[in-house]
């Protein structure tokens, strides 16, 4: 069901008509079957700058005054590059994920960025799942496991198809750099379908909340704003991601930044900030030759 079977779920902040809401809401799932024809032949650079909590060492004695006091957070950094792209596994076909090819880590050379995009287009291309899970592994064995990954994609989640599993209300007007929005909050049905994100090696599947950021008055998506909680282990744990888009020179929305931050009660875990390059269509662009 789409924008019309969506209408009832539809209100406006003080009453107004919700005409421009519908218009925003028909724009993201335009863009949204756009994204799902046309990600798996794109690709980029990707930088990710991670701030990630050290977990507190086994034993380290704490005299005077400092024994009474709780430990400072001390946060460990990383720079990662890679080769981005989209692709699909075999065993979920129809679902996107993110895929990469690590060019370096902290400033040391894994691969050229040349020989990483050429690995990450027949990976992204095979109909080996192996292949696609070795280049998550690989991302993992860096010391990544804490940094979520499939954000990129979120629009995909307001496809027409699925904008029936949501409640939209339509809550201000603002800016998003040069640009006038209406800022549209979402809320998920509950026994709709859920949020799948990858944290290390575990599959989460979270109901969400959060906003869309629509550009005034084409209604192009700008920004998805994303929030989830859940309990792990006693402890409530809280992620937010705002994933901001541009328009590509070949007609698609792409992201162009991610920010994610994850919380375990006030404390601050970790924060990945995704940024791309210029997206390819690497048909094309990208001088891969196959043998």
């Amino acid at each position: 069901m789409g924008v019309t079977a969506a209408l009832l779920l539809l209100t406006w902040a003080g009453g107004q008509a919700p005409d421009r809401l519908l218009a925003v809401l028909a724009r993201l799932g335009e863009e949204a079957e756009i994204f799902a024809h046309a990600a798996v032949d794109l690709t980029a650079e990707e930088m990710l700058q991670q701030r990630a909590l050290k977990p507190p060492p086994r034993f380290r004695p704490r005299l005077g005054a400092r024994a009474h006091q709780p430990p400072k957070p001390d946060y460990q950094t990383r720079e990662i590059v890679s080769e981005y792209g989209f692709s699909v596994l075999q065993e979920s076909p129809g679902v996107i994920h993110e895929f990469r090819q690590l060019v370096s880590v902290n400033g040391r050379k894994i691969a050229s960025p040349q020989k990483a995009r050429e690995s990450l287009v027949r990976g992204l291309k095979s109909d080996d799942d192996r292949i696609k899970r070795q280049m998550l592994e690989e991302f993992r064995r860096h010391g990544l496991a804490s940094a979520a990954t499939d954000f990129g994609q979120l629009i995909l989640l307001f496809s027409p198809r699925r904008q029936a599993d949501y409640y939209f209300r339509a809550v201000r007007e603002d800016r998003l750099g040069a640009d006038a929005v209406l800022v549209v909050d979402f809320q998920q049905k509950a026994g709709s379908g859920s949020l799948l994100i990858f944290e290390g090696k575990t599959a989460l599947h979270q109901r969400l909340d959060g906003e869309v950021w629509a550009r005034q008055p084409d209604g192009l998506p700008l920004r998805i704003a994303v929030r989830t909680s859940r309990t792990r282990e006693s402890v409530w744990i809280r992620d937010e991601a705002a994933v901001d888009y541009l328009m590509s020179p070949h007609g698609i929305l792409v992201p162009a930044s991610v920010l994610h931050r994850q919380w375990a009660a006030d404390q601050l875990l970790v924060e990945n900030r995704f940024r791309y390059s210029a997206f390819r269509k690497f048909s094309a662009e990208t001088q891969v030759k196959f043998k």
